[in-house]
């Protein structure tokens, strides 16, 4: 077994225009100060790291990387979960989406699509220069709105959907395959991998591709009202990545897992704050220590009630209290009588 590395904290939700989170070194130095060891890159902000220029250059990369070191930090891995989304997007959501790609890509679908996948690309190569052997990322949607069949899906849609998703995703997975890397696909509403039927119907799709792994975060499930700890048993041996997310889920006599179109605080599924929801993560971390996770629990602060600064400086204690040290050796070592062929054969009596 492994002890988990952390904690780290996701920068996504953290990144301003404000002090300290306008640039590397003081958003680096406000992590390090509240006792993280890792950060997971988002990708789009070149104020923090220029992804073409990472994949083209291992000397920029290894100079991204000693800036941060200076710091006591290490990047966990870098995420693309803008760019990701953008692999596949239904035209009903192609206004939306735009605001994540640049702007002399917006409202040409094909072009916006080929830079998502660029984008990708290069997050493979940036990952390989930086030592990296997970990326986090979104799989984008062809199928979301129709998840629930009424009117009644077509024959043959939902295949056809995951057919067009794997002829886009192959090249890529190949792409991070040749560096070494492996794709962690957040399971996330809004996705078209958004359970473990999904996953399992993506992964056949791709042929089993050995890149195509998962980022675990419980607290998507909590939503959606899944096992999140039989998801672990499931797939163990697909899980490289983990954001420490918490929820709650409190059905009403008004609203359950859809939410009414109310807003995140009114909804009866909600993120929250590491610790302020349901997500059982003690049972988590055994779970991940027992099957030799060997990657970093990442803090993603997601919460509609608490503020993020508070959240990240519980956020780091809450890891750092759950990371389980693991032992090497059995607890009833003590009382090991020693053995071998001949002795066993005698106590069995042959």
């Amino acid at each position: 077994m492994t002890t988990i590395k952390g904690p780290a904290v996701f920068l996504a939700q953290f990144i301003s225009d404000e002090a300290p989170f306008n640039s590397l070194d003081s958003i680096c130095k406000w992590a390090a100060d509240l006792g993280f060891k890792g950060i997971q890159m988002p990708t789009l902000d070149t104020r923090f790291i220029d992804l073409k220029q990472a994949a083209e250059s291992k000397t920029y990369a290894d100079e991204l990387k000693g800036k941060i070191a200076t710091y006591g930090l290490e990047i966990t891995e870098l995420s693309t979960h803008l760019q990701g989304q953008l692999v596949a997007v239904h035209p009903a959501y192609d206004d939306l989406f735009d605001a994540f790609a640049p702007k002399d890509v917006h409202k040409n679908p094909k072009a916006r699509t080929e830079w998502a996948v660029q984008q990708m690309k290069y997050a493979a190569q940036a990952s390989q220069n930086l030592g990296l052997n997970a990326h986090a990322t979104f799989s984008g949607s062809l199928l979301w709105q129709y998840f629930h069949p009424w009117p009644q899906r077509p024959a043959g849609l939902v295949e056809e959907g995951f057919a067009e998703l794997a002829k886009r995703w192959t090249p890529i997975l190949n792409e991070f395959d040749q560096c070494g890397v492996d794709v962690c696909y957040e399971i996330h509403p809004g996705e078209d991998l958004f359970d473990g039927e999904t996953y399992e119907m993506f992964l056949a799709a791709v042929n089993n591709h050995p890149r195509a792994c998962l980022l675990y975060d419980p607290s998507h499930f909590v939503l959606q009202q899944l096992d999140y700890i039989q998801y672990i048993d499931f797939y163990h041996e697909r899980i490289k990545a983990f954001h420490v997310k918490d929820a709650e889920f409190n059905p009403t006599g008004k609203q359950g897992t859809f939410g009414g179109y109310q807003s995140w605080a009114n909804r009866a599924g909600r993120y929250r704050s590491p610790g302020d929801g349901q997500v059982d993560f003690k049972t988590i971390f055994s779970k991940l220590a027992q099957y030799d996770f060997k990657g970093w629990a990442v803090m993603e602060w997601e919460c509609c009630i608490k503020n993020q600064q508070d959240g990240a400086r519980e956020g780091a204690e809450f890891i750092k209290k759950h990371i389980i040290n693991v032992t090497d050796k059995a607890f009833d070592d003590f009382a090991a009588s020693g053995s071998d062929s001949a002795f066993n054969k005698r106590i069995l009596g042959l």
